[in-house]
């Protein structure tokens, strides 16, 4: 599709100060670097002598930080444990301008927590600390009502669902009403995660990957064709206006509700080094959502969430586009 550089340029100008809103599973992704040279005399495995160490915000937390790394302004709903792990991440988010008033403290869970080992630019291991049951049901009511506290000022909403129980009925509840609005009004953006699908009312886009995608529609995804067709099944499955398909080398679609002006989107990949697919979906989420709360068309948001993951998946560990990045991204764009 034919792209306007100048109209994309103005589009992440105009992301500055937007108020945006996430509701999601907060996870700390737990990064330890390092490097090999021989094997264990105890066991087949790899030696790694550690050289760094660091923790970032993973889930709806990298969600939030991609929003704020390109000037919007971002509020934060889920849950975290009564642990130093939660404490760290209250911490990453402040440090980040994140505002944290929507996070609550679960004492009977521990804060989500995955440690991976990286060596050489590969993960030789991940280890997770969690507990992926829903949340309590006071702690669901607690949810609902921080969400509706929270949208007051929001101008779109990314509920970003990792399955690990922060996403409830109550969830929705408060999103209620506010989705069918239209993207300009304030879209709610979903992404989606089995065995949740059946709870996504109220939302203006869902965005599955391709796997999603089949489970969700029970058809099968070769390409692109076959996403559109899946798109245009799962718009009536779950009664939302749109669905954006990310679907890997092969790109994404937009599908809309049929009418004139929203035919099927199509965007080539536009990533040329990818070493490290993780929190690529979370820049989508961001790029698009913020686009739309900017005034983008949905196409022009489309391409812009492209290009965005494009940028971070050529890095190692989960990692956030600026705006500095984007903007260099889409003047290479061809």
């Amino acid at each position: 599709m034919k792209v306007d550089k100048s109209k994309l340029l103005g589009v992440v100008q105009g992301f500055r100060d937007v108020p945006m809103l996430v509701v999601g599973d907060l996870l700390l992704d737990h990064y330890i670097w390092g490097s090999v040279d021989r094997i264990s005399p105890e066991a087949p495995v790899v030696v790694v002598a550690v050289t760094e160490e660091n923790k970032r915000l993973g889930g709806a937390g990298n969600v939030a930080n991609n929003l704020v790394s390109l000037g919007a302004k971002a509020s934060i709903c889920g849950a975290v444990g009564d642990d130093e792990a939660g404490q760290q991440m209250v911490e990453l988010f402040a440090e980040k301008g994140v505002e944290t008033e929507g996070i609550l403290v679960d004492s009977s869970r521990p804060t989500t927590q995955k440690t991976r080992v990286i060596a050489h630019a590969q993960q030789v291991v991940r280890v997770d600390r969690e507990v992926a049951e829903p949340l309590a049901e006071n702690h669901q009511k607690e949810m609902g009502a921080r969400v509706s506290a929270s949208l007051k000022q929001a101008r779109g909403v990314i509920v970003s669902d990792y399955a690990k129980g922060a996403i409830c009925p109550a969830v929705f509840d408060a999103l209620h009403g506010r989705s069918k609005t239209g993207p300009a009004a304030g879209a709610v953006l979903v992404d989606p995660k089995a065995p949740n699908f059946s709870m996504y009312r109220s939302a203006t886009v869902i965005k599955p990957n391709r796997k999603e995608a089949e489970e969700s529609s029970g058809m099968r995804i070769k390409k692109r064709s076959d996403a559109i067709a899946a798109g245009r099944k799962l718009l009536t499955v779950w009664d939302t206006e749109m669905v954006l398909i990310t679907l890997g080398e092969m790109g994404m679609v937009l599908v809309a509700r049929e009418d004139e002006q929203h035919a099927p989107v199509e965007v080539d990949t536009v990533a040329r080094d990818v070493y490290d697919v993780s929190g690529a979906g979370d820049t989508v989420s961001a790029v698009f959502s913020l686009s739309l709360a900017a005034g983008a068309s949905t196409s022009d948001a489309a391409v812009l969430a492209n290009i965005a993951a494009g940028v971070v998946v050529g890095e190692v560990g989960t990692a956030v586009v600026s705006v500095d990045s984007l903007n260099s991204a889409i003047e290479r764009f061809e």
